[in-house]
């Protein structure tokens, strides 16, 4: 898994978030990436949802922190340990017993600080959640 930035490959991000004990009960897959973004898809588990058949917010929120991660490393390598400064999420609408997919987008990558957006649709296209999120650049 030694490319260099730009070259990463849906399969690498893959192997990168399958080693991540931190992500392993929310079965998280990669759906796509290109520079800069990254989409997951999360399927739904019962284990994970609220009372009523809700998905949990925390699941939205740890699929919008998962997805700018692994964005962040189509753009400064699969080696980088840029951490989670600050996120903000705005939730839009519920989801009821279905899998939803979060794309996240670096929309700048300063020298010390990563700025990008992640939103997380249902397979109807329905927008879900909102987040912004800054990391902090941290070389390994």
């Amino acid at each position: 898994m030694d490319h260099p930035a730009g070259a990463i490959t849906k399969e690498d991000l893959g192997l990168v978030l399958t080693s991540a004990p931190f992500a392993a009960i929310y079965n998280f897959e990669v759906a796509s990436c290109g520079e800069g973004e990254c989409s997951i898809r999360v399927p739904f588990q019962a284990a994970l949802e609220r009372p009523g058949g809700i998905v949990s917010g925390a699941v939205f929120m740890a699929a919008a922190d998962v997805a700018m991660w692994l964005a962040i490393k189509t753009r400064l390598g699969l080696e980088d340990g840029s951490v989670t400064a600050e996120m903000k999420t705005n939730f839009l609408a519920g989801a009821k017993h279905e899998s939803f997919t979060c794309t996240a987008r670096i929309l700048k990558c300063g020298r010390r600080l990563v700025y990008g957006v992640a939103e997380c649709l249902n397979e109807d296209g329905k927008l879900l959640t909102h987040h912004t999120l800054t990391y902090i650049r941290h070389d390994k």
